[in-house]
């Protein structure tokens, strides 16, 4: 993997998305169901995909949304759908599709009131508190969004009533169908004109800001934050949640300042990625360049990417924390300062995630459970309060409310925003120093995550690796101790490899979403070694899916 030059800068105008051409391209283009590129394919959350490379259209969108009512009509759900939307450019038009499918289907809507953006934990926490008590007549949900991928990139997600990303059994029979719809040149989709559908007795509206904001205090101690006049700085990154920070600070009386209130879907506001592309990633350091060079002018500060269902912590005293690190000091913390959270509820995390969780549940003396990566297998532990904290490497988590019930089974990047401020106020520490005791009782760790182009073919070979190609015996100088397909907490398949010895580890998995693989690697022997466990696992990566 190479860095771009451009990463960490602003593009030039001429490498910014051209939103009208990409609009069109929606509407104009039209996905060849013989090319596996231009199929639905729903990956570790959703479909995604881009209108100019004929993989995110109308007909993709039509498609899902018919799929997702015939769905709902052999799974008996008959409640209200909640769905909203981000700041991406194909996000409105692809919400202005849906919404004459499920009209023309008969189906409850509840739009976001005033055509206002919706995170995606704004809809998990509509729909879990509407079936809150009800065992029939339930409600589910769509998120247009494709989270933090670039500009000219569209998305579709269904949570179904557990509020959380769908199962794989619900999305493989989801993306079977829409195929099969487009295949039939969608004859079987039923439509009605946009403004007809809007008028629709089944089309209604929900506050979702009012809703999720006043909620917030029985799951983030609002007072704490308050009483301390905690300094935040929070940066909405151009997304979703670009009008709930401002109430969050008007409704609690905090001491907060939103960063940056613009919504430019062509985000030219944004530092380019590693490899000059625009993300909305706020666990990179390349996108959050800006926000680190003022990380002294707050106690705390953190940002939220598209759909605002990732958070990315900056602290006075080391800058912007790598999501490991803050994970590891969020669940210290929730575990000692939630005293209503019965006595056996573990700690999520993904194969991928740092070894330093399993040292912090070891210590508290709480169970693990490590899973693939994809939040969809945190979700029903959430939901039953079995799981006080899910957690993914890259910067995703949710936990419970402070009695212990569910809060949200999907992402949500706002509470552990706030959750950061709430361990400064309780305290008297920032994260990052916090980490720095974690790290000094049980070692430092260096980590790295790497990223390289894929395609669909290479993917698939990576996915299929299996123990007996690892010919090694030995990982950067040490005895391989491990070697998994399959995650310890559930034995399912995360479709790639983890290899660990005494002294570190390295994972390959292909990325659900974009056309990359990803490396990810920690040791405890230091950057040295780290980048020998790099490179030995790129060594490995490369001949798999060469082969």
């Amino acid at each position: 993997m190479s860095t771009s030059p451009l990463a960490g800068k602003l593009l030039p105008q001429d490498l910014l998305v051209d939103l009208p051409k990409l609009i069109d391209s929606y509407y104009t283009n039209k996905p060849d169901s013989g090319v596996a590129e231009q199929r639905v394919s729903f990956g570790t959350s959703g479909h995604r995909g881009s209108s100019f490379a004929n993989s995110f259209n109308e007909n993709h969108v039509l498609a899902i949304s018919q799929a997702i009512c015939d769905y709902r009509t052999q799974a008996g759900i008959n409640g209200p759908l909640f769905i909203g939307i981000d700041t991406h450019a194909l996000s409105e038009p692809a919400q202005i599709s849906a919404v004459e499918v499920l009209a023309a289907n008969g189906v409850e809507i509840m739009l976001a009131q005033g055509g206002e953006y919706t995170p995606t934990p704004a809809i998990s926490h509509a729909i879990l508190t509407y079936n809150k008590g009800r065992t029939s007549g339930l409600a589910d949900g769509i998120v247009i969004t494709p989270s933090h991928n670039p500009p000219d990139n569209g998305g579709f997600k269904y949570n179904p009533p557990n509020g959380g990303p769908a199962d794989s059994d619900i999305t493989n029979w989801m993306q079977a169908r829409a195929n099969e719809l487009l295949e039939n040149n969608l004859r079987d989709v039923k439509r009605m004109d946009y403004h007809q559908a809007l008028k629709a007795a089944t089309t209604h509206h929900h506050d979702y800001v009012h809703n999720y904001v006043k909620d917030l205090i029985n799951v983030i101690d609002m007072e704490a934050i308050r009483g301390a006049n905690v300094h935040m700085g929070a940066d909405p990154l151009g997304g979703a949640g670009v009008n709930y920070w401002s109430a969050i600070a008007d409704h609690y009386q905090l001491n907060l300042k939103v960063l940056n209130t613009s919504v430019d879907k062509t985000f030219s506001f944004m530092t380019a990625d590693w490899d000059g592309k625009i993300r909305m990633d706020p666990s990179s350091a390349y996108t959050m360049q800006g926000m680190v060079e003022r990380r002294n002018l707050f106690d705390v500060a953190f940002a939220c990417d598209a759909d605002h269902d990732r958070h990315g912590i900056v602290a006075p005293s080391c800058g912007l924390l790598p999501p490991n690190h803050y994970l590891a000091v969020a669940i210290q913390y929730l575990f000692q300062h939630r005293p209503q959270w019965a006595a056996n509820t573990a700690i999520g995390k993904t194969v991928v995630s740092s070894a330093m969780i399993d040292k912090v549940a070891q210590k508290i003396g709480r169970r693990l459970y490590e899973v693939p990566v994809g939040f969809k297998w945190f979700a029903p532990g959430l939901f039953d309060g079995s799981l006080g904290f899910g957690g993914e490497e890259s910067a995703g988590a949710s936990f419970l409310r402070i009695d212990g019930s569910v809060w949200t089974t999907d992402k949500d990047g706002i509470i552990p925003s706030l959750l950061a401020a709430e361990i400064k106020a309780n305290t008297g520490r920032d994260p990052g120093e916090c980490y720095k005791l974690l790290a000094d009782e049980f070692g430092h760790a260096a980590e790295a995550r790497v990223e390289a182009p894929a395609n669909t073919a290479q993917k698939k070979a990576l996915s299929k690796l299996s123990p007996a190609q690892i010919t090694s015996t030995e990982l950067a100088g040490d005895k391989i101790e491990t070697i998994l397909t399959h995650a310890p907490g559930n034995d399912a398949a995360f479709g790639g490899i983890k290899v660990m010895s005494k002294n570190g580890w390295f994972a390959a998995r292909p990325s659900g979403t974009e056309e990359i693989y990803k490396i990810y690697a920690e040791s405890f022997k230091g950057k040295e070694h780290l980048q020998e466990l790099i490179a030995e696992a790129q060594v490995i990566v490369n001949k798999a899916i060469s082969d």
